[in-house]
């Protein structure tokens, strides 16, 4: 089966972002055309994206690269999700990630500690402008730790790939923190809140008519499976190249199909 081929009963596509739509900075060839296909079918697109971003930068983000905001229904981030939790109620929270991450959040009314201001919470979107390795950050970890600080994680995403390097992201900050012994808080997938979210936004549409296309095994896909609905894996993105290997957590649900890009 091939995405020419897709079955009309999948009225809903919940799409990825990264590794799916772009790589960054730039439109995958033939996602314009994929999209403006479903809107003809008749299908409803719903954008699903693990950016620690609010959901309106994303969405101007998408318009910059050139796709038109006609041609998706409605965008949800974990990033959104996280600002609804860091903001009811506003509290001072630390932040770890970078300045303009700092700024979107900020502008959303997340309150951010003043550095003797006293806080046990930290919004993270991701590394900072400084370091790009988890190793960086032991004296951080073990900071955060002694503290008793609880992580905000605003993006799961452990790796993307940006404009065809590899970068890593919050998620697996994260992973390290969890490992040691603190305490984290996943906005995204594969959390259940924001696939619920975004299906809400689709007008809550039957299950067996909901199909998701993404390229993380363990956020889009791990996220489907939870969810018990249908999805499309693109090996296009960070698993390019590489043949995946479905782990006893995916039990017997495995991908629709998978293919290389849109």
């Amino acid at each position: 089966m091939t995405l020419d081929e897709l079955p009309d009963r999948y009225s809903t596509i919940l799409c990825d972002v990264w590794g799916v739509i772009h790589d960054g900075g730039r439109l995958y060839p033939g996602v314009c055309e994929r999209f403006a296909r479903w809107r003809e079918e008749g299908r409803t697109l719903v954008i699903l994206t693990n950016a620690p971003r609010p959901a309106d930068r994303v969405e101007r983000g998408l318009e910059r690269m050139g796709l038109d905001r006609s041609l998706w229904k409605a965008l949800t981030s974990s990033g959104q999700a996280g600002i609804e939790a860091l903001t009811h109620p506003v509290r001072p929270v630390g932040f770890c990630g970078l300045r303009e991450d700092f700024e979107d959040l900020e502008a959303h009314g997340v309150c951010f500690a003043s550095a003797q201001e006293p806080h046990d919470e930290i919004a993270l979107t991701g590394l900072d402008e400084q370091r790009d390795r988890v190793s960086q950050y032991d004296a951080d970890l073990d900071d955060w730790l002694q503290r008793g600080m609880t992580l905000h994680c605003l993006n799961p995403d452990r790796i993307v790939v940006h404009r065809g390097e590899r970068v890593v992201c919050a998620g697996a900050l994260a992973d390290e923190y969890e490992r040691r012994g603190g305490k984290a808080i996943w906005y995204g997938k594969p959390e259940a809140p924001i696939f619920d979210h975004a299906l809400q936004l689709a007008g809550n549409p039957p299950l067996d008519e909901v199909v998701m296309i993404g390229d993380g095994p363990h956020t889009d896909m791990l996220g489907a499976c939870r969810k018990g609905i249908d999805a499309i894996f693109v090996r296009g993105g960070i698993q390019e190249g590489e043949e995946y290997d479905w782990s006893e957590e995916f039990g017997d649900w495995r991908p629709l199909m998978t293919v290389s890009g849109l």
